[in-house]
Parts: structure tokens; C-alpha cells; sequence
């Protein structure tokens, strides 16, 4: 059975050589337009592909939201864009990002690398102290006892977004806008909440955490 994919591009000619490129390697490819009716097509997808430069709302807006619906869809950027600013704003929520022009072949390879790595990464769990997380069945077990933790839909997405940083320091204002999809407004405590709750659950001693830790004036990272 063949992955089914999601290519997101408004440019015909582009949209038609990769289109048919990606037919010819066995792929079925959905290629929209815009990203207009991303979400609701992203169903059944074993992963996305969106330009940066879309009509309406852009690359970056529709696969923030597109990784908020589901953290298990891999997502692969394409743009014209080079610097290193605009990279790493889409690296904070995507998967892998490559610049244009490209050639076909390392597209194919790097579509690849995505399946393979998620591919893995549902088949075996990860093991974060005492906790084994399996992230794309939304579902996190106490290795020592068996019993299933339960998070709230909020708190499995901030803690699967520290897991897909592993070891990163990630800031207040990039987990706030890979998790919510909105700006951070300076002061908010939404974040800081939701974190002291997922600790209670998930750390032996919340007072002294071993799993989420702080990076004082930074933000939070999960040491691998």
C-alpha cells in the first residue's frame, strides 16, 4: 500500500514537476493549492509537504497547525528562502526543511528519511526515566509499575514537543507558539501552569524535577 502524501504548493509549474516526480516514485500525492483545507485533507496523510510562500495564509501558519492537530505527522518545508532566521522558524515546528531549487532525487531521499524515522518511532517507544512514551498512539506507560498516565490533551503536546527537542533548550516563546500556534505575549503564565501540572504527574519529585528541567531566563528542555 502506498503512503499517501500532502503537497502543499500554489506555483503550477513547480507543483506539477514534483507532483509527478513523487507519482513516478509510488507515492500518492493530494497537492492543494493553499492551505486552506490542509487540516481537514491531512487526514489518512503519512506526511506533509508545504511551500512557504502560499495565497492566504502561509507555509509556516499552515504546518504549525497542521503539527498542532497531529505531532505524528512529519513535516517538510520547501522554500526559496536561505537565511538561517527563516530556516530556524520553521525548523521549531517541522521536521526537515529544504531550499530551493532542489533536485528531485534529494527530495525523494529526504521524504525517506521522514517515513523511515517516524516509521520508528511509533514502532518502538521512548524511554524518558521512568516513563516509556509512545507518541503517535498518544500514550505514555510507567515502565517500573505498567499503569497508563494520563495527560490532558495540552500537556501531552507540550511534553511530546520538549521529547521531539530532546535535549534542546527550547524557550517559553518557541513551545508556546509550536503548542498553541499564537504569539507569545510577554508575562503570559499560560505556559508556566500547564509545565508545574505536567510535572505533578510526570516527576517523582516536582519540587526537584529530573525530567523537565529549567533553564533559568531561557525556557525548558528534556535531557535525553
Amino acid at each position: 500500500m502506498s503512503v499517501k502524501l500532502l503537497y502543499i504548493e500554489d506555483d503550477k509549474e513547480i507543483g506539477e514537476f514534483v507532483y509527478v516526480h513523487l507519482k513516478e516514485q509510488g507515492y500518492e500525492v493530494l497537492w492543494l493549492p493553499s492551505g486552506e483545507r490542509a487540516l481537514e485533507e491531512a487526514a489518512g496523510c503519512g506526511l506533509a509537504i508545504l511551500d512557504v510562500m502560499l495565497p492566504g495564509l502561509d507555509g509556516f501558519t499552515v504546518g504549525q497547525r497542521l503539527k498542532k492537530a497531529d505531532p505524528s505527522l512529519p513535516i517538510l518545508m520547501l522554500s526559496a528562502r536561505t537565511a538561517i532566521d527563516d530556516k530556524l522558524q520553521g525548523l521549531q515546528f517541522a521536521d526537515d526543511y529544504l531550499t530551493k531549487p532542489f533536485h528531485p532525487d534529494e527530495l525523494t531521499a529526504r521524504v525517506e528519511v521522514l517515513l523511515r524515522r517516524f516509521a520508528s518511532v511509533a514502532a518502538e517507544p521512548l524511554a524518558v526515566k521512568h516513563w516509556l512514551v509512545y507518541e503517535q498512539e498518544n500514550r505514555i506507560e510507567n515502565r517500573e509499575t505498567g499503569e497508563e498516565l494520563i495527560l490532558t490533551g495540552k500537556q501531552f503536546q507540550i511534553f511530546s514537543y520538549l521529547l521531539r527537542h530532546l535535549g534542546q533548550i527550547m524557550t517559553k516563546e518557541q513551545i508556546y507558539e509550536g503548542v498553541w500556534g499564537e504569539a507569545y505575549l510577554e508575562g503570559d503564565k499560560t505556559l508556566m501552569v500547564h509545565i508545574r501540572y505536567l510535572r505533578e504527574k510526570l516527576e517523582k519529585d516536582p519540587a526537584h524535577p529530573e525530567i523537565i528541567e529549567t533553564v533559568r531566563g531561557i525556557g525548558y528542555r528534556v535531557k535525553p
